[in-house]
């Protein structure tokens, strides 16, 4: 009943009494907001915790009324998630890796052809160890990847969650395809299915 409505109007219709439409609003965008959340975070049960805080958040500001129409909906839970993450790390006082100057992207080695169950297993490891390797990443930088590669965010997107210019946001992208690429290299990994 609900999944033809837009976000505006789910929380219109939420606003107006039916609660319903909040949690099929949730259930919507829940894997890209949690998987975000996950990525960085690294842990599951702390991860479930923030994306909890973050619809609580998200319920406080639509019923205090200070949610505005000027972007999508998405997008704004994005960025309460965003900021929780941050407050977790400042908290936990994690925070960092070179600037280089090769352009290459990771990700452009990750064939997702189909093949045998070899090559599956193989595709596999490839990209647990490019999620390992992405933890060693500065955390602007790691954002900004998983965001683009993990939530198929654009870079329009993901400067205004983070509140940078679409080319910090692409420089920051760079950056961190360079010290992946450095990362690879020092561990000697071979991420290919040759």
């Amino acid at each position: 009943m609900h999944s033809h409505l837009s976000d505006q109007q789910l929380i219109s219709n939420y606003l107006n009494g039916d609660r319903s439409s909040l949690e099929h609003i949730i259930k919507r965008h829940q894997n890209k907001v949690f998987g975000y959340i996950l990525m960085m975070i690294k842990d599951k049960s702390l991860a479930e915790d923030i994306f909890q805080d973050t619809y609580i958040k998200v319920v406080k500001k639509l019923q205090s009324g200070s949610y505005k129409e000027e972007g999508k909906f998405l997008q704004w839970v994005m960025r309460i998630a965003h900021n929780l993450v941050i407050d977790h790390f400042r908290q936990s006082g994690r925070v960092s890796m070179a600037r280089g100057s090769t352009d290459y992207d990771i990700f452009d080695t990750i064939d997702m052809m189909e093949g045998s169950v070899e090559d599956e297993m193989i595709t596999k490891q490839i990209h647990k160890d490019v999620r390992k390797l992405i933890r060693y990443l500065p955390d602007e930088q790691k954002r900004v990847l998983i965001m683009r590669h993990y939530g198929n965010m654009s870079f329009k997107e993901i400067s205004r969650i983070t509140d940078v210019s679409i080319n910090t946001a692409l420089g920051r992208m760079r950056y961190a395809l360079i010290n992946l690429r450095k990362l690879i290299e020092e561990k000697k990994l071979v991420l290919t299915l040759d």
